[in-house]
């Protein structure tokens, strides 16, 4: 059966208890996570095969990440061994990626010193069907973006399903080119973007409302989602599917929903609601996977965003990056 191939860095996220607790009690937890395994790891979970890429130091500790990731029925044998050290990022306990609060430490990391002309794409995704990437990986530095347009250019000769998270990372994007000088050229190969309406304008150009938020309207913004897929389908002719998702504090917790633009009709998720939040990292990733496991398994657009949404807030109540959910509570959570 072939596989979907996520390629991504791997990463490993410490994250402290603030005021000195962590040092105090010499303890810090550590999750194996980056955005592309993260899906991997929900599809592995929910019995879709997958293959994941990333580029590790050969030495014990990667050797035990991969045990684990192997054990977890991911299939690492893509995985690339050169340079001396995995990439992390340091996040306190309670926040998320859009906090201040989070630093990044992946300068030299294996995955970003990869250059172009090192791995044989042809070889690596002789067993794939589909192939995902997000807006991560090319933040990083120009090498790293032109290994993506390079396996990209393979998996669409092969003609694979090719998707993308645009996931926005404003401390990343440091070495002289603006997302929109290099994202475009990358989501042109894309059937499949996934993102919201602020992300888009930020790594596309795609025209943004800049008071959207005065209308305080689910209407208006799912009105602004339909505008900004069509936009994004007629800019990039291959991409026939766009989903943009909406998750808003409330209170201790959040109000989340989606929407999939599927051609030229649009699809609404219930909205779903959590009273708390334990961890939002790797919400967007377990809704990405979502979308893919729809996808993979024929099912219709509805339930596609659906299985998606749900997913996603099932995540804000899980500790860690990669969701433990099975499909069956994904699906407890939409009934």
């Amino acid at each position: 059966m072939k596989k979907v191939f996520s390629f991504g860095e791997l990463l490993l996220r410490m994250s402290p208890a603030l005021n000195g607790a962590w040092i105090q009690n010499a303890v810090m937890a550590v999750h194996i996570g980056g955005a592309e395994l993260n899906v991997a790891s929900a599809l592995a979970k929910w019995n879709v095969p997958v293959q994941y890429f990333s580029a590790v130091p050969d030495n014990y500790l990667s050797r035990e990440i991969l045990q684990h990731l192997e054990q977890k029925k991911i299939d690492v044998s893509p995985v690339h061994f050169s340079g001396s050290r995995i990439g992390g990022y340091y996040l306190p306990q309670g926040t998320d990626l859009k906090n201040a609060g989070v630093i990044y430490d992946r300068a030299h990391s294996s995955f970003s010193e990869l250059k172009p002309g090192i791995i044989d794409w042809d070889q690596l995704l002789k067993d794939a069907n589909w192939f995902h990437f997000s807006a991560i990986s090319p933040a990083l530095n120009a090498d790293a973006a032109m290994v993506c347009r390079e396996a990209l250019e393979a998996a669409s000769q092969k003609g694979l399903f090719i998707s993308v998270d645009l996931n926005y990372r404003a401390k990343l994007w440091q070495y002289g080119k603006h997302p929109v000088e290099v994202m475009p050229e990358l989501v042109q190969y894309c059937h499949l973007v996934m993102g919201n309406i602020w992300s888009a304008n930020s790594l596309l150009g795609i025209t943004i409302d800049e008071k959207i938020h005065d209308k305080k309207s689910k209407e208006a913004y799912l009105e602004h989602a339909d505008l900004t897929a069509e936009n994004t389908m007629h800019q990039f002719t291959k991409c026939k599917t766009v989903a943009n998702t909406f998750r808003f504090d409330e209170g201790n917790g959040i109000k989340y929903y989606a929407a999939l633009n599927h051609y030229s009709k649009q699809y609404v998720s219930p909205e779903f609601c959590t009273p708390s939040v334990a961890d939002k990292v790797g919400s967007g990733d377990c809704f990405m996977a979502g979308l893919i496991y729809g996808i993979n398994n024929g099912h219709g657009q509805q339930d596609i965003i659906n299985f998606a949404a749900a997913a996603a807030t099932g995540k804000l109540q899980e500790t860690g990056d990669a969701t433990q959910q099975t499909i069956e509570q994904v699906k407890a959570l939409i009934n």
